[in-house]
């Protein structure tokens, strides 16, 4: 959520006023942290009442890829899974252009991220994961993962030239390997559907209506689908895992937070028998899509306001990690 495209209520104001049913614009500010898309909170004023909306400019993404992401929240919404809905314009469209950009306005979810999670909150976020999973299961559209096998494939030797002998061989061999389980039949048989791709920790927000305790948390929703695509859903459970479920040294896995978060989601989905066996290298496979989008990212960089890339020394060491289990 950096800001590639800088926005200033003089902007949007007319905007607005003319094409949504959303009251006034009243304030807009640039949301920090991200790295794909322009992001900004936009506050409004309806009937006296404050409303608030988060407006996206989209950076990477084609007009023709969007409606998949947009729709899908819509539909995942209409289902019942607190994730923030596509608001329509005059004419009921949900995905516009502004700047010069496809552009998309949905609903602010309430509450804030928990970036240091305990096991009660694993367990919400696993539950809720398996039941989007179902709720998408009646989604029609169809759209890869933009970031699977093809693209690692495609990215590895961009990065390549930057990493020591010990990070090359490390990358190219989990590659390898990957290649070889993605073409194999148990992968054939793991069962998939619409999948969020990225449920990192700062991904989901918890409400506690307007306490300081934690523990009368409730989740208040996922966000960000915009790496969403039809993929197993055991990857989009092990992502989930490698970031919610780390233990104090932040690349092995805690028992008690892993624990939660799977009984929770086995509780509405269980995993299959394919899916039990492929879990060692599905948790690979996580781990190495994101160490090769932070290489990416931080090796290959693009010019951005409020933009600061992550370490991907971090997927680094838990693919390593990964690889012992």
């Amino acid at each position: 959520m950096a800001v590639f495209t800088p926005v200033e209520l003089s902007d949007i104001t007319a905007w607005i006023s003319q094409n949504f049913k959303i009251g006034e614009a009243t304030k807009i500010r640039g949301i920090h942290g991200g790295i794909e898309n322009s992001n900004f909170f936009l506050d409004t004023v309806k009937d006296g009442k404050k409303q608030e909306y988060v407006l996206t400019i989209f950076e990477r993404l084609s007009a023709e890829q969007l409606p998949y992401y947009l729709e899908l929240m819509r539909h995942l919404a209409n289902k019942g899974v607190p994730v923030p809905k596509p608001i329509e314009n005059n004419q009921g469209e949900i995905l516009f252009s502004l700047k010069g950009k496809p552009a998309a306005i949905v609903s602010k979810l309430p509450g804030l991220s928990r970036m240091q999670p305990e096991a009660k909150h694993c367990a919400m976020v696993g539950e809720m994961l398996a039941k989007m999973h179902l709720a998408g299961k009646d989604f029609p559209k169809s759209q890869e993962n933009l970031r699977s096998l093809s693209w690692w494939q495609e990215t590895i030797p961009l990065v390549l030239p930057h990493l020591n002998s010990a990070q090359k061989d490390l990358l190219t061999h989990e590659l390898a390997t990957q290649e070889a389980f993605f073409t194999s039949s148990n992968y054939d048989m793991l069962p998939q559907g619409a999948s969020h791709c990225d449920l990192f920790r700062d991904n989901v927000l918890f409400d506690s209506q307007g306490s300081t305790d934690t523990s009368k948390d409730q989740l208040g929703g996922f966000f960000d689908f915009y790496f969403a695509g039809t993929d197993k859903w055991l990857f989009d459970l092990a992502v989930t895992v490698n970031d919610w479920c780390l233990a104090e040294n932040k690349q092995d896995l805690d028992p008690v937070r892993f624990d939660a978060l799977m009984q929770a989601y086995q509780s509405v989905r269980p995993l299959s028998k394919e899916e039990q066996a492929s879990w060692p290298l599905m948790v690979r496979a996580a781990a190495l899509r994101f160490w090769v989008s932070r290489l990416w990212d931080f090796y290959l960089p693009r010019d951005a306001q409020m933009l600061t890339p992550h370490d991907p020394t971090h997927f680094e060491s838990i693919l390593l990690s990964r690889r012992s289990l």
